[in-house]
């Protein structure tokens, strides 16, 4: 997967582990990652949750017949973070032939709960 010049790379996205059905990636908080007021900004939390989601969700489908977008997103962000690393967890809940839920945990290095997020993939045909 190149991600270079993307989201991912802007971010400092990195993956962590890559299974079927579970996904492990780290985000430092910075100035890439911050709001204006010096806390981890909650869109960068919704991005690496539906990063995350999405990888996940192209680790179960056939790329040679099928691509998956992100269908929906929520997210709760828990509590504030001013710097260091977060890290997203994201494990399929629900796996059918169009959609794909997934619930996605982020938390900092003492293991609290920063972010959770729910992210629904839609699975559609190549054309």
């Amino acid at each position: 997967m190149n991600v270079e010049n993307t989201l991912i790379s802007t971010l400092g996205i990195e993956f962590v582990e890559l299974g079927k059905g579970k996904v492990i990636a780290t985000m430092p908080v910075n100035e890439a990652t911050r709001q204006p007021f010096g806390f981890l900004h909650g869109g960068a939390s919704v991005a690496l949750a539906e990063t995350v989601a999405s990888v996940g969700a192209v680790e179960l489908i056939d790329l040679e017949k099928e691509i998956c977008f992100g269908l929906e997103i929520n997210a709760n962000h828990i509590k504030a973070k001013r710097d260091g690393v977060v890290t997203a967890t994201a494990v399929v809940m629900h796996q059918g032939k169009t959609t794909m839920v997934w619930d996605i945990k982020i938390t900092d290095e003492e293991n609290q709960l920063i972010c959770v997020s729910r992210c629904t993939m839609a699975v559609v045909p190549k054309r």
